[in-house]
């Protein structure tokens, strides 16, 4: 027997699960003052904008993910993140720099084309 809408939920709560403690490690970054933080601005926003936007993404848009709360509007802003952090932020690294945020944009393309499933609070 086969339970997809448990894998759904699975993936939701693991991806998004994961990805709130790097949010909750930068918003501690910020509050212990910004002009001791070196944060990247790959599109032009400033650092301090830059960090303040991945923090409401990776913790606003990852309770949404694991919530089930119009999973595909909220994976974009997560989905850009990553290939931002991949392909611009540590696109001269070697793969390993680059690796974790290719295996989350690949979790949140997967999570991305099956939709949320039976067990969301609100998706279409």
């Amino acid at each position: 027997m086969r339970y997809p809408d448990a894998g759904k939920l699975l993936l939701r709560v693991a991806f998004g699960g994961m990805m709130i403690p790097h949010g909750v490690s930068k918003l501690d970054r910020l509050e212990n003052g910004f002009s001791a933080i070196k944060f990247a601005d790959p599109i032009g926003l400033g650092q301090e904008a830059s960090l303040i936007l991945t923090i409401l993404v990776e913790i606003g848009c990852s309770a949404m993910i694991i919530l089930g709360v119009n999973t595909r509007w909220f994976l974009i802003p997560l989905m850009i993140t990553m290939f931002i952090a991949a392909f611009v932020v540590h696109g001269a690294d070697p793969f390993s720099k680059k690796e974790k945020a290719l295996l989350y944009l690949a979790g949140y393309l997967a999570i991305f084309l099956l939709g949320s499933g039976r067990y969301s609070l609100k998706d279409k």
